[in-house]
């Protein structure tokens, strides 16, 4: 199974996100993304890609150990930024790093995608293919949408818990379900 390692903000916060992401979504070039569904945005701290179901207990008893390790921190869904012309994310402030921390202790502990060793922690809005995401002779929608939640702050939340996640994909946009989860410390 394909699993990853995330925090995941409340139905709150995500709510006030989709308000803030909603006129995006009328912009010149937003036709051409592919919009990810809220319901399964996640903050992910560890990709683990594919993993043996033997492989659970071990990876478990690792985050549970990482978890009671870590304190629960505040955080918000805060800004905005592109990863080039493929994708539009929200960023996030608060206690941001604590967050960096623990992503790192996940990855010590359990393995994961050594792709990316700094940590950047975001919410992937939407996406684009290298030929949807630009315009002719232009860099596409991205920047100006990026620039369009500079100013966007939402409220702050206690991130408490990681969560094990699974991702399936396949037709239509990936879906992500809950394998386990484990509080932080208080």
């Amino acid at each position: 199974m394909r699993l990853f390692v995330a925090v995941n903000p409340p139905a709150a916060a995500k709510q006030e996100l989709v308000d803030a992401a909603a006129p995006l979504h009328g912009l010149p070039g937003a036709d051409g993304l592919r919009w990810t569904e809220p319901a399964g945005w996640h903050l992910t701290l560890a990709f683990l890609g594919e993993v043996e179901a033997g492989e659970l207990p071990r990876l478990e008893g690792e985050l549970a150990r990482v978890a009671g390790e870590h304190p629960a921190h505040r955080l918000q869904l805060a800004g905005g930024g592109t990863f080039g012309d493929r994708a539009l994310w929200a960023g996030v402030a608060g206690e941001v790093p604590a967050l960096r921390q623990l992503a790192e202790a996940v990855r010590q502990a359990v393995g994961g995608d050594d792709e990316h060793p700094v940590y950047r922690p975001h919410l992937t809005l939407a996406r684009s293919g290298a030929a949807r995401g630009r315009e002719r002779g232009g860099t596409g929608p991205l920047p100006a949408m990026a620039a369009a939640l500079h100013g966007f702050r939402g409220t702050e939340w206690q991130a408490g818990r990681i969560q094990l996640m699974r991702s399936e994909t396949g037709y239509g946009p990936s879906r992500y379900t809950v394998v386990e989860g484990w509080p932080l410390a208080r």
